[in-house]
């Protein structure tokens, strides 16, 4: 018995505890706090950054505490889970005072007939001939209208927007469902990247801040790539022609640029960045030390090719996107391997932007790179939420509930018909939960409309 007793005291101090205004503060408090603090550090940074700027003992501090991505962190997560039990349990405890109120089919007015009068005047006509009226002209600004006979006399009851007391636990329900898909989003949505060469697909990405990878579930494949360039030499817009693959048939496809992504399954593909892929074929030009004569040959990466007086073989071992001479960084440039006869193999790189580089090494031929076929790649953001089209329609739900409960009213009318001599004594009376100003103002026009019936 005692543990019964313990257990149910347990239970009702937990319910006490999530029932609490008071909880509410506290958790939205610290959510803004923490978001706050989320504005001053930047999220999901390179590493590098946060030693650079914090140093490397305040960033190792950060990572235990979740701070780097604080908005998919455990104790994030944590908070929003108990705003949203704390908005469930508060709206479950007054619900069933809500409920009685917009489900009670008898219209009660002693409450509101012991409130001083909104209006009072006479009427030559006695209760009998005034009740039609009086019904007729309140039917049409009321949807539920009653009549009570209290002798000597008879009551008016007038009714509308009872619903409207639904205002408020749809925003508390609208909240628990944001908050619900915001913790969906993040418990099974993903954010990561990939890069794919132009003619080539990929299926699976990189998640962000992880070596981990991740399959999609079908192939993204970039047909085609196209950036332009602004006078100054930005770019101005780059385009990437996607076309999603299953079981080798193609299922959609489209040219995406920036904030146009393409969708699928749920998943999101955005463009996010480009770059130059190590070209894979150029052309090679050997000149004469000594003379005007030249040659071209087109090379593949790993292919040879001999020298003009066949003293020697070239060899195109790969592409740099910023070759560094002496120090300094001189751009793009082709290395290859030159060996000659009972020479060691020596290293040849040859600068795009210097064609005449290779005569440093003093040869009877010089190298040099006449020009290659650009390759681009397209770096993809590739993100998936479920949560958020709950999301959407939690932020609907919002509005609706916020329009119902700051716009609209639950109002009562009653209109006391009392007998008098010759005449009739008629007291108009009013109740509402809202905007109790502006209602009376209206109830006072109400009832100077009535005596002019």
């Amino acid at each position: 018995m005692k543990t019964a007793d313990q257990s149910k005291r347990m239970l009702d101090a937990l319910w006490d505890f999530f029932a609490s205004v008071k909880l509410t503060v506290v958790i939205l408090t610290l959510l803004a706090a923490t978001s706050v603090l989320g504005t001053f550090i930047p999220q999901k940074a390179d590493p590098s950054f946060y030693i650079r700027a914090y140093g490397e003992f305040a960033y190792r501090l950060m990572q235990v505490f979740d701070i780097l991505d604080m908005y998919y962190s455990w104790w994030f997560q944590t908070l929003i889970g108990i705003l949203a039990i704390n908005i469930t349990v508060c709206t479950i405890k007054r619900w069933p005072a809500i409920w009685k109120i917009v489900s009670s089919k008898n219209l009660r007015v002693e409450s509101i007939k012991k409130k001083r009068p909104i209006g009072e005047f006479s009427d030559s006509r006695n209760p009998d001939k005034l009740l039609p009226l009086y019904k007729a002209y309140i039917g049409k600004k009321y949807r539920r209208v009653e009549i009570s006979a209290e002798k000597p006399g008879m009551t008016i009851i007038a009714e509308k927007g009872r619903w409207t007391r639904l205002g408020v636990p749809a925003v508390h329900l609208s909240i628990v469902i944001i908050l619900a898909g915001a913790l969906i989003g993040s418990f099974l949505g993903f954010d990561g990247f990939v890069n794919i060469p132009e003619g080539e697909s990929a299926s699976y990405i990189r998640l962000r801040n992880s070596d981990a990878t991740l399959p999609l579930g079908f192939e993204v494949r970039c047909e085609d790539f196209d950036v332009s360039f602004y006078d100054s030499g930005s770019p101005k817009e780059f385009r990437s022609s996607l076309t999603i693959l299953e079981n080798g048939e193609k299922v959609a496809e489209k040219d995406i640029i920036v904030n146009d992504p393409l969708r699928y399954k749920g998943v999101n593909f955005f463009q996010s960045s480009y770059g130059q892929t190590p070209p894979q074929k150029v052309q090679i030009r050997f000149t004469s030390s000594n003379s005007d004569e030249s040659q071209q040959h087109s090379l593949s990466m790993g292919q040879t090719v001999g020298l003009p007086d066949e003293t020697g073989q070239f060899t195109f071992l790969r592409y740099t996107g910023n070759y560094s001479f002496r120090g300094k960084m001189i751009g793009e440039a082709i290395v290859g391997i030159l060996e000659k006869p009972e020479k060691e193999p020596e290293e040849v790189a040859l600068p795009l932007r210097f064609p005449t580089f290779d005569k440093m090494r003093k040869d009877a031929w010089f190298i040099s790179v006449d020009g290659y076929e650009d390759a681009y790649y397209t770096g993809l953001q590739v993100t998936k939420d479920p949560g958020v089209p709950i999301v959407y329609f939690g932020f609907v739900l919002l509005i609706v509930g916020c329009w119902i409960a700051f716009f609209m009213s639950h109002q009562k009318i009653v209109v006391d018909l009392q007998p008098s001599t010759n005449s009739s004594r008629v007291s108009v009376y009013g109740a509402t939960n809202r905007n109790r100003v502006g209602f009376e103002m209206a109830s006072h026009q109400f009832s100077e409309e009535l005596s002019k019936l």
